[in-house]
């Protein structure tokens, strides 16, 4: 098993008055054998943190390591082994598999290429183990993704994902593009190979009910910085940042109308990204911040990542100690997703 962790990462895009920092010094763990949950709003920078830590995009600072040591920026033998060591579960299963390879080659590549290489001769029955292993007939290998559900494409990703033998694996709003129905058998699929495997997860989502479902830990990230971690049930039942408050009083709960919901969490639109507010990004938003309490200009003035290892869950406020505004209580995570217990 492998500890994956993001040591003041930065991904910064373009240049100029147009440039947009997307990742902003983030500081996050993966332990080992355990699922990290990161939940935001769309834009928040989720996915290109993701694809970061997976070697996908180029950090402009900062760095990635895996088990303690730092993973090495160039091509070569290194870095290959770590897109090996470190896999990822893209969003649209469609647009990820390749449509001219069947099941069977799409996996059958992804175990040659892993740990020790799959011989020819072997690979049918590693095509076989990966796709019993994710809850599908072998009978699907000779098919092409056009030819299989959106929920059996996405098992199909994550079982190529697996034959590279990974040890930490990256899931990107895997159930987003999928039925509800499904949605709730592909969370008891990742929960089920967490288990089976000890594997490392990180699990990146808007929905914050479904990481919660399957996370030990929770971080939540806005503007492209992490501005609450903690472990998951901790957060939940006692979020500090008022944008986590927002985020829980925002999901759907029984008896409550949309209206209702929607009224709970009016937090105005999120400023342009490529020109984040000074001191903390989130101040024009807040109901606790100098919009509502006009005495608080430190929410513009100063940086809240400044002491923030001494307050309550690493929380990026300069008020996280006081806990202003408790979200509404929670059931339990199995009664809030309402997810299905068959497979």
């Amino acid at each position: 098993m492998t500890t994956l962790a993001a040591s003041a990462l930065t991904v910064h895009f373009g240049h100029g008055d147009r440039g947009l920092t997307a990742v902003d010094r983030v500081d996050l763990e993966v332990p080992e054998g355990a699922t990290v949950g990161l939940v935001g709003e769309s834009g928040s920078g989720k996915s290109t943190l993701a694809r970061a830590l997976c070697g996908l995009v180029p950090a402009a600072g900062g760095e990635v390591l895996l088990d303690g040591a730092p993973v090495p920026k160039r091509h070569g033998g290194r870095a290959v082994d770590r897109r090996r060591r470190v896999q990822m579960i893209f969003q649209d299963p469609f647009a990820s598999l390749n449509p001219r390879m069947s099941v069977g080659e799409a996996i059958g590549e992804a175990a040659a290429a892993g740990r020790g290489g799959a011989r020819r001769g072997a690979r049918r029955e590693q095509v076989r183990r990966y796709l019993e292993l994710v809850h599908l007939d072998p009978e699907l290998a000779g098919r092409y993704p056009s030819r299989l559900s959106g929920g059996q494409r996405q098992r199909v990703a994550i079982a190529r994902a697996l034959a590279a033998r990974p040890e930490v694996l990256i899931a990107d709003e895997i159930t987003s593009s999928l039925d509800v129905s499904v949605q709730s058998a592909v969370l008891n699929l990742m929960r089920e190979l967490r288990g089976e495997l000890g594997i490392s997860m990180m699990f990146v989502s808007h929905n914050l009910a479904t990481v919660r479902y399957v996370s030990d830990h929770l971080a939540v990230m806005y503007l492209g910085r992490i501005v609450e971690i903690g472990p998951t049930e901790t957060v939940v039942s006692d979020p500090r940042h008022p944008y986590t408050q927002a985020l829980l009083r925002a999901v759907p709960r029984l008896g409550a109308s949309p209206a209702e919901t929607a009224a709970d969490v009016e937090l105005g639109d999120p400023p342009d990204p490529h020109r984040p507010p000074p001191g903390c990004h989130f101040h024009p938003r807040c109901p606790v911040g100098p919009q509502a309490v006009p005495e608080r200009t430190i929410c513009v003035e100063q940086d809240p990542r400044d002491g923030a290892a001494d307050r309550p869950h690493r929380t990026f406020c300069h008020f996280a100690s006081s806990s202003p505004g408790r979200a509404p209580a929670v059931p339990p995570r199995e009664e809030q997703f309402h997810v299905a217990r068959d497979r």
